[in-house]
């Protein structure tokens, strides 16, 4: 994208230095002659000054100019004579340089050098980090439009369009035989003025028609236009002119926001009362218009004080005529460090374009869905966006037809403009399930509360686990989309398990493990248990042995260790001897084995009960007149530490 209309607002910060020895080229590069700046830098080089800084201004002078080849030659030999005084910008723009070239692996690899190394208060450093959203994730976006390259556009640049009755507005640097008698240095084209193109039924093409407005147009540029609801207001972006150009200490023209009504009746469209919008000034930039359908503000793009990065999207509420509020920047869910440009509103969605989020290259259109505020972008993916720059999104939303803007080589010169048909894709959604075991047993765990977070850490979802502990979320997960499982249950310790949808509407299976917060306490046909070695007691005794009493101390300094558990004990005999005796017998053990506990300063409400079962409740075959062997009537004489709470 070589206008100057798009350009002029990107004041990066050319992490100053000055060139004394190169001041032609450097009055080239400030001026934004890129062109003859290259070459100048270029001659250079080849004279064997590879300085950092020339080796910058190279690079830059074709970055800014959107020649992706000749950036990446100077950037490419830049990391390999300095590779290690690279500030971080310049490994963001040399990644950018791959997606130029199409090198995506590259282009991934220094996005998390530059997410590495930038300042951890920019937020393009965790976008270009690739955690939550990759690369790969954009590259796989499923497409969603059809693309036409329009009749109207030429060998120069042709963008900004807008809709204006059944007509559309757009800029061009095609000469017009009105004031096209210089070319602009920055790409050595004509300066830019608005035209009128008729659209056809289909929407799919537009054929040049006039001028738009000789009373808009100057000898310099004017482009990107916004009309009030009511089509009799413009707003149109154009150089600081008002007769003569302005420029401010460092002899930079900026760009202003213009107003003008629409005079009614006659047969051609004629426009009057030009008018500056009081938030305009010499010392910075303000363009491209973009008015809500209610008519009660107005966004912009703009480097104003109180920018994030180089270029921010902001809003004012027209309060009146020509009346306005306060700039308000639209913060950081939009803008970035980097570009945001080009907004165009709907009472849907903002959409946008940008360098700043995760993209195929250069500049790309976002989408961001707003109700009282707006929510995180989406890249609208290919063949939308392209490794080089796209913006100048308009869209019927009743009709999902629009235009956009695109400097893809496939175009007939510099900046095109694209008739589109968007097919909405289904909404890609998963359901999540899954089982929950034991870690060591490999068990099923039922009645596991299982949440599900969003990236944000929201609960967006709940459920427990069945008997054979599986699990499903009554909720339709986004697809591509990151997500925490957080899974508890007592007696065993917390699992947060991250988990990422992938592309495809369906299921996705997400196993999670438990492990218990002891190796002594286990999981029984669905019964957290204190797994001691066996009670052994005298025969017909209550009595507790100092070997029992070794085994019991386990369970002391466990319920020591977990100050809040609560348990209930039960002992159980084998199938010898009858059953009211079996039963008194165990009961008599149950409670010798509750005093014991107690008695190591545990309290006693921490015992729910001590109880006694007898035979009743064998754990095989050996009941009553059976023959079993001693080893297999000892598996009945058993006591039991169940946990009630912990």
């Amino acid at each position: 994208m070589k206008n100057v209309i798009t350009i002029s607002l990107i004041l990066f910060s050319f992490l100053g230095y000055s060139q004394k020895k190169y001041k032609r080229a450097d009055d080239f590069f400030d001026k934004m002659w890129y062109i003859e700046a290259a070459k100048e830098y270029e001659a250079a080089i080849e004279k064997g000054d590879k300085s950092k800084e020339v080796l910058q201004k190279a690079g830059d002078a074709y970055y800014f100019n959107t020649n992706m080849e000749g950036a990446h030659k100077w950037y490419d030999l830049l990391v390999s004579e300095y590779p290690d005084a690279i500030e971080a910008e310049y490994l963001f723009r040399y990644a950018h340089t791959f997606q130029g070239i199409d090198d995506n692996r590259s282009a991934k690899k220094w996005m998390k050098k530059f997410s590495q190394k930038a300042n951890a208060k920019d937020p393009r450093a965790q976008l270009y980090s690739q955690d939550k959203i990759s690369l790969e994730d954009v590259l796989d976006l499923e497409p969603q439009f059809t693309l036409k390259n329009l009749e109207i556009n030429t060998k120069f640049s042709d963008f900004g369009p807008m809709y204006f009755q059944d007509l559309l507005v757009y800029s061009s640097a095609v000469d017009t035989s009105n004031y096209h008698t210089r070319n602009y240095h920055w790409n050595e084209q004509p300066f830019l003025n608005l035209l009128l193109g008729e659209v056809n039924t289909s929407q799919t093409d537009v054929i040049f028609l006039e001028e738009f407005s000789r009373e808009l147009n100057t000898k310099y540029h004017e482009a990107t236009v916004a009309f009030s609801p009511d089509q009799k207001t413009i707003y149109f972006t154009r150089n600081n002119y008002n007769g003569s150009l302005e420029r401010d200490d460092n002899g930079i023209n900026h760009l202003k926001l213009y107003s003008a009504k629409i005079i009614v009746g006659g047969e051609k469209i004629e426009w009057t009362e030009v008018k500056e919008l009081p938030f305009n000034s010499n010392d910075y930039s303000v363009g491209h218009p973009t008015v809500s359908k209610d008519g009660t503000k107005l966004y912009f793009v703009s480097d104003m004080p109180g920018s994030i990065g180089a270029t921010d999207i902001f809003v004012v509420d027209i309060i009146g005529e020509d009346t306005y509020s306060q700039p308000r920047n639209l913060g950081p869910t939009i803008n970035t460090y980097g570009r945001e440009m080009f907004p165009y509103i709907t009472d849907k969605a903002l959409y946008f374009a940008s360098d700043g989020h995760l993209g195929l290259g250069g500049l790309d259109v976002f989408e961001s869905k707003h109700d009282y505020t707006f929510n995180t972008p989406i890249n609208l993916g290919a063949p939308l966006n392209s490794n080089l720059d796209d913006f100048g999104y308009i869209v019927n939303e009743n009709t999902n037809k629009g235009y956009v803007c695109s400097n893809r080589k496939t175009g007939k010169g510099d900046d095109d403009i694209y008739s589109f048909e968007r097919t909405p894709i289904e909404k890609c959604q998963q359901t999540i399930n899954g089982r929950v075991t034991n870690s060591s047993t490999k068990d099923p765990i039922s009645e596991a509360k299982l949440v599900l977070l969003s990236e944000n850490g929201e609960i967006v979802a709940e459920t427990q686990s069945q008997l054979n502990g599986d699990y499903s979320f009554n909720y339709k997960a986004d697809c591509r989309t990151s997500y925490q499982i957080k899974t508890e249950k007592i007696g065993y310790k917390l699992n947060t398990t991250p988990l990422k949808t992938n592309n495809n509407t369906g299921e996705i299976n997400v196993p999670i493990t438990l492990s218990t917060v002891n190796k002594l306490i286990v999981e029984e046909g669905g019964v957290l248990k204190i797994k001691i070695g066996i009670i052994y007691f005298d025969i017909n005794k209550s009595v507790i042995r100092n070997d029992a009493a070794s085994e019991l101390n386990k369970v002391v300094l466990l319920m020591k260790e977990y100050p809040k558990m609560i348990i209930k004990i039960e002992s159980h005999t084998d199938s010898r001897s009858n059953n009211d005796y079996n039963l008194k017998l165990s009961d008599k053990r149950a409670k010798a084995t509750r005093e014991y506990i107690i008695s190591q300063n545990i309290e006693a409400e921490r015992i729910e009960s001590a109880i006694g079962y007898g035979e009743s409740k064998l754990i095989n075959e050996c009941e009553d007149d059976i023959p079993c062997s001693e080893v297999r009537h000892q598996l009945n004489r058993r006591s039991e530490f169940i946990i009630i709470k912990m």
